[in-house]
């Protein structure tokens, strides 16, 4: 028990500052922590953390091993090199107990207040040093992990001061965000505007949602339930009237359970409304979501299944059989958790997509809903017309046949993840090249094993071709020779059908040459500054782009639409194009990091690239999607509104030619 709720609070402490992506000092609710520090010797120095606890809790002690709740202080990697720590303790009263959350061991602890010490010795010239404090508290049956980030600046004599939060408020920097000369509201040409153009529409979700219920229904752990389930209510009730209505309420119960599994998500948007955003692209999520979907790519291969406890199968089961509403309930409930093994990849392909989306919780509602429309139908429809049951294919080899292609897609999914947290970190592992290749692999494997030239566990020797078999095959071959041209540095490497979903051609195996074939280079990238300096020297308005590696969108409008003719003569010739990527982790200069605070109060660690542009884009233009695109003057006066994703390429064209207008007219 102990372990275990060691690795749930520990995952916490770790998810927490991804998730919400805001000021690591806003999860400390139960310590404040003041910091000062005392001159030992040359270049060796004493830092006190004062913790005053909130009534109540207890503070674990630096005394704790290291397999325990305890107390540490981490210096950030630059710190470390600067300093070496010699000695960790504390000053004050130090409590035991045993404790029965943890098994009745006995804990050290502190209660009010406490300081705990650190001695440094720094390798060289007194510097800044940096880093968090790391602790747990308890209070009855809850266990907290919560974490301070600190900061000691080191003036020019060498002596050191500590501030709380790592980061501090910088007017200079803030106000290099807030750009007071840009006025959203009175553009020189009132044309543009951001409608729906970027928003995922969730009909479409609601789309795919149904067709992977669809996907659902012919898999093993489904489709011999129809008919078992429909001829169990049309025999067991005492008319047919009544069969019909349960049948059809068991339908409906389905199509519930799915949409309740996305009411969690609404909660949570409330909560913390960037947690959407900061779920598609934080870098370790992608991993993660990457990490799920092969797991479930070697489940649908048949080498294990992914259950829910049999428990709660078991339970939902003693339910069912009441014969009323509620029975009815717990049969579809049953149905849900025993499906899970099938269903259970294709829900989570739906939540990654549709939490990676803009909409977040609303359009995985949508999705839920169509998964949900399309499992519960047919158990209406057939119980209504039961005559149709005999036209349905008997169960047999196909449903596993279906279970491997899904996980062949799934692999295919997976490297859509890895290849965001690439993107992102620039890791280059997966370059456009590298991902065509995979999927062009991925494309022939399926090819072959639905010719019955390869084999999974589970499978049946393939005797005889059929035409369905056949025509799959057809198709999945056709694709694999369509993302050949993908891996070439020809003209015909932009595959069109994967823009967006593949990595930007800019990066490519073969360097800027595949993206300079019609595509417009950007003068300046995550560099504002400069692009407003490089402005006023040539006398050009500026075209902002607040983009993202991970943006699907971004990546259509930079491989189909500014590849067109006239799109990129009005860019190249007429703008100077800076691109702003929001979602990029890169770690700003140390000098240039700070906290900053909204006109509501709120507090948000300025330490990326990323975070830089994602707050700017927020502050002045009211937007946090992406592509978002501003034409302004050198002076930064807004020229015509934003726009959002604009696929109609003349649409677009026109816009930037009244960003031109209204630049003669602010120069007149």
């Amino acid at each position: 028990m102990k372990y275990f709720l060691l690795f749930l609070t520990s995952l916490q402490l770790m998810l927490l500052p991804a998730l919400r992506a805001q000021d690591a000092d806003a999860t400390a609710k139960h310590v404040k922590w003041t910091f000062t520090s005392e001159k030992i010797g040359e270049g060796a120095y004493t830092l006190k953390f004062k913790a005053n606890i909130a009534e109540g809790w207890k503070l674990f002690s630096p005394s704790m091993g290291d397999d325990d709740p305890n107390t540490r202080v981490i210096l950030d990697s630059i710190s470390d090199v600067r300093a070496a720590i010699t000695g960790l303790g504390y000053e004050g009263k130090e409590l035991k107990a045993p404790e029965p959350l943890l098994d009745n061991q006995e804990i050290k602890f502190f209660e009010k207040e406490t300081v705990v010490t650190l001695q440094v010795k720094f390798k060289g010239p007194v510097n800044d040093l940096k880093g968090t404090i790391n602790y747990f508290i308890l209070k009855g049956e809850e266990i907290n992990p919560e974490e301070t980030e600190f900061r000691f600046k080191a003036d020019a004599a060498g002596n050191l001061s500590g501030e709380a939060g790592g980061l501090v408020a910088s007017a200079d920097q803030a106000n290099k965000l807030k750009r007071d000369n840009i006025d959203l509201q009175n553009p020189v040409n009132k044309v543009g505007g951001i409608g729906n153009e970027g928003e995922t529409n969730p009909w479409f979700i609601f789309l795919l949602g149904f067709l992977g219920g669809l996907l659902a229904l012919v898999t093993p752990c489904v489709f011999p339930m129809i008919p078992l389930t429909v001829s169990f209510f049309t025999k067991s009730a005492q008319d047919k009237k009544k069969g019909i209505f349960n049948a059809t309420m068991y339908g409906f119960f389905i199509f519930l359970i799915y949409i309740l599994f996305s009411v969690p998500f609404h909660i949570a948007g409330l909560a913390e409304p960037e947690i959407f955003n900061n779920i598609s692209t934080n870098v370790w999520l992608n991993v993660f979501f990457f990490a799920v979907f092969v797991v479930f790519a070697i489940s649908f291969f048949g080498y294990f299944e992914i259950t829910l406890p049999s428990g709660l199968a078991s339970k939902a089961d003693s339910k069912a059989n009441k014969g009323t509403l509620v029975g009815i309930f717990f049969m579809a409930l049953t149905l849900v958790v025993v499906s899970f093994s099938c269903t259970g990849p294709i829900l989570g392909s739906l939540l990654a997509g549709s939490l990676g989306s803009d909409g977040g919780a609303w359009l995985l509602t949508a999705g839920m809903a169509g998964f949900g429309v399309s499992l519960a139908l047919p158990f209406a429809l057939f119980a209504m017309f039961p005559n149709w049951l005999s036209s349905l294919p008997k169960s047999g080899g196909w449903l596993t046949s279906v279970k491997v292609v899904l996980g062949f897609i799934e692999v295919a999914l997976a490297i859509k993840f890895l290849s965001n947290a690439d993107l992102v970190m620039h890791w280059g592992i997966l370059h456009r090249e590298t991902f065509f290749l995979i999927w062009i692999i991925i494309g022939l494997l399926t090819t072959l094993y639905l010719l019955g030239l390869i084999r999974f566990p589970h499978d049946s020797p393939v005797k005889k071709l059929g035409a369905t078999r056949i025509f799959f095959a057809v198709i999945f071959g056709a694709f694999t020779i369509y993302l050949l041209p993908g891996v070439t540095n020809t003209k015909y490497a932009n595959v069109r059908l994967m823009s967006g979903f593949a990595p930007p051609m800019s990066y490519s195996w073969y360097g800027n040459s595949a993206h300079e074939k019609g595509a417009v280079e950007p003068n300046v990238i995550n560099d504002y500054d400069k692009a407003l300096e490089l402005a006023k020297a040539q006398n050009k308005p500026i075209l902002i782009d607040f983009t993202g590696w991970a943006c699907v969108n971004c990546r259509n409008m930079e491989e189909n639409v500014w590849t067109d003719p006239e799109v990129h003569a009005l860019i190249k010739d007429n703008y100077i194009l800076v691109s702003l990527y929001v979602d990029d982790k890169q770690k700003l200069p140390e000098d240039e990091q700070f906290m900053h605070t909204f006109p509501d109060g709120r507090k948000k660690p300025i330490k990326t690239i990323g975070n830089k542009y994602a707050t700017m884009q927020t502050l002045n233009f009211n937007n946090n999607s992406q592509p978002l695109y501003v034409l302004i003057s050198p002076e930064e006066k807004l020229l015509t509104y934003p726009v959002a994703y604009t696929p109609n390429i003349q649409e677009y064209a026109n816009w930037l030619r009244s960003g031109l207008d209204a630049f003669k007219k602010v120069k007149k």
